[in-house]
């Protein structure tokens, strides 16, 4: 047995740009992408992609260089994430929501060679460019910049003299694409944030892409053919993948160039859209919509989520109105899903909110993964399977990224005791499905207890006058800290009718008392980043200026849960 050896016949190095070649031979006739009155064949797509790699390596750009760009959910960004590594190169996707100020700082610490720019953001990456040159040092050179023209409609606006249909025009469509010898080679450099002048930039391998892709349609239940719409953008992540996915399964890419309501409706009938991704902040875009939108979706739309963990109410009302959703959760440094909480058969005969309940779990690993586990905090002990200790989540396998870029010491503290620490905390339920909590920086902790923000949100999420909801820590003079409600109630007059302590009487009713908020501010609207996640750090600088009034003693035992605790630890 030891005398087998590998060799070109028997081994090939893992990478998803394999997929587009196989797409083009399997399905030449076959739609590939869809943009407004653009459509290409999965064989246009790949003679696209071949010319483009040759033209990016005629302007010197050698292997492992970084290609950036800044564009949104258009055909030239798909193709990118084919064609730059086919050149050799790394791909960069840069968010579209960033400042000038915050892309210098990704050009700079990427030292980008090539920067792909849509006409739209032409003035953003002017200032980018400006401020990057402006602040000296060996890697602050500009790089050279390629603007992507509409396609539909040309504007004729220029960055300078390249243009991403000349390059393509340009490009020898019979030219060798880069030859992989290494499946642990780099594909694409993805930042995790735009607001810190040190970003991290995690690396992912042309390996791990590739096993987290074919992962991910298989769990998702993706079969052939499936016409998918880019409400996701393919800056996060690369589209979870999805990119890439596609091609594997010869599905048609429907882009839109903005993720609105009516683009949504509109794609899903123009073109029977059977699957889309989106973080749960579009559901309520989604309900918005509807209301303008008339009558039943025709077929079932596939709607795989992620990211902050959407309330079960908001789940069932999506899926009354014609979306079947799916759950995951994933960050960056695991090339997208780490886990998805795949449905079991049985479940469809319970009530429609506990099947709501079971579905905002994040579920079990992804097949790319080895192992996941929730650790007790500051231990390298599991856990038990009550799903109620909570601990924090930890991952090891081929899809987490090689490391970040430039930053060895972030690299070895993230893989410290050979598990990737996620910074979540979690609980593992007796059937195995985790289920996360918090971020671990947004457990409250009061006299004792550990109190999930996530768990106090998902109740005042039930609420029939909140439209969203987020709660933080703040100083409590008795048991050191107690949660803080911010809330954005449904209606500019709502604020009239329903008060602050309706809303803390509501939770101390729904959940145990030492849960419940002790104060709730309204807002307008929350701080939220560039992914449509809620900025708690801004919340917690505004609750820690709030104290929470003792409150008279209550015959309800769960109140004082707290303090018996910490009483009894002490004897």
């Amino acid at each position: 047995m030891d005398q087998l050896e590998k060799c070109s016949a028997n081994y090939v190095p893992l990478s998803p740009i394999t997929f587009l070649k196989r797409a083009a031979s399997a399905y030449p006739d076959r739609t590939s992408i869809v943009y407004g009155r653009t459509h290409f064949s999965w064989l246009q797509t790949y003679e696209r992609c071949c010319r483009l790699a040759s033209s990016i390596r005629s302007l010197h750009i050698s292997k492992n260089y970084v290609v950036s760009v800044l564009a949104p959910n258009v055909p030239a960004m798909y193709e990118m994430h084919f064609a730059v590594p086919m050149a050799g190169a790394v791909l960069n996707p840069i968010n579209t929501r960033l400042d000038a100020s915050t892309i210098a700082i990704h050009l700079r610490h990427s030292e980008a060679k090539l920067f792909f720019v849509d006409w739209e953001f032409i003035k953003v990456a002017s200032d980018a460019i400006n401020i990057l040159v402006a602040s000296g040092g060996p890697t602050s050179v500009s790089p050279l910049v390629v603007v992507i023209d509409d396609i539909d409609n040309p504007t004729g606006a220029r960055l300078g003299e390249l243009e991403y249909e000349d390059l393509i025009r340009r490009g020898d469509p019979d030219a060798e694409p880069h030859h992989i010898t290494d499946e642990w080679d780099p594909i694409t450099l993805n930042y995790t944030s735009g607001t810190t002048s040190a970003p991290k930039g995690v690396v992912y391998s042309h390996r791990g892409a590739y096993l987290n892709t074919l992962a991910l349609l298989l769990q998702w239940g993706v079969g052939s053919e499936p016409v998918y719409l880019w409400s996701l953008p393919m800056f996060h992540c690369n589209g979870w993948t999805f990119t890439w996915g596609l091609a594997a399964q010869g599905g048609i890419n429907v882009c839109i160039r903005k993720t609105s309501a009516a683009d949504i409706y509109s794609a899903i009938i123009a073109h029977g859209v059977t699957h889309m991704c989106c973080v749960p902040a579009v559901f309520d875009m989604l309900i918005e919509g509807s209301r303008m939108h008339v009558g039943p979706l025709l077929s079932q739309v596939h709607v795989l989520t992620g990211g902050a963990p959407p309330p079960a109410s908001l789940l069932e009302h999506v899926e009354n109105m014609g979306f079947k959703v799916s759950h995951a959760y994933g960050m960056t440094e695991a090339t997208g899903a780490a886990l998805i909480c795949e449905w079991q058969a049985h479940w469809d005969l319970l009530p429609a909110d506990e099947r709501a309940r079971l579905k905002a779990r994040q579920g079990v690993s992804m097949l790319s993964l080895a192992d996941v586990d929730v650790k007790k905090l500051n231990s390298t002990d599991s856990v038990p399977r009550d799903g109620n200790t909570m601990g924090e989540i930890v991952l090891r396998g081929s899809n987490i990224m090689k490391g970040y870029f430039k930053n060895p010491e972030a690299t070895a503290k993230a893989f410290e005791g050979g598990w990737f620490s996620t910074g979540d905390a979690g609980v593992i339920h007796p059937d195995g499905y985790i289920e996360i909590k918090d971020r671990l920086k947004d457990v409250i902790i009061s006299g004792g207890e550990n109190i999930s923000s996530v768990e106090v949100e998902t109740v005042l999420h039930q609420h029939p006058a909140v439209s969203q909801a987020a709660v933080v820590a703040m100083p409590h003079p008795k048991w050191g800290e107690s949660p803080c409600a911010f809330i954005v109630l449904k209606g500019d007059r709502m604020e009239n009718i329903v008060k602050e302590e309706d809303i803390i009487a509501y939770c101390q009713k729904n959940m145990p008392r030492f849960m419940a908020p002790k104060k709730v501010v309204f807002k307008d609207e929350l701080p939220m980043t560039n992914k449509k996640t809620v900025i708690k750090s801004e919340l917690r600088k505004i609750a820690k200026g709030f104290t929470a009034v003792l409150e008279q003693k209550s015959n309800d035992v769960r109140e004082h849960l707290p303090e018996w605790l910490s009483t009894m630890s002490k004897l």
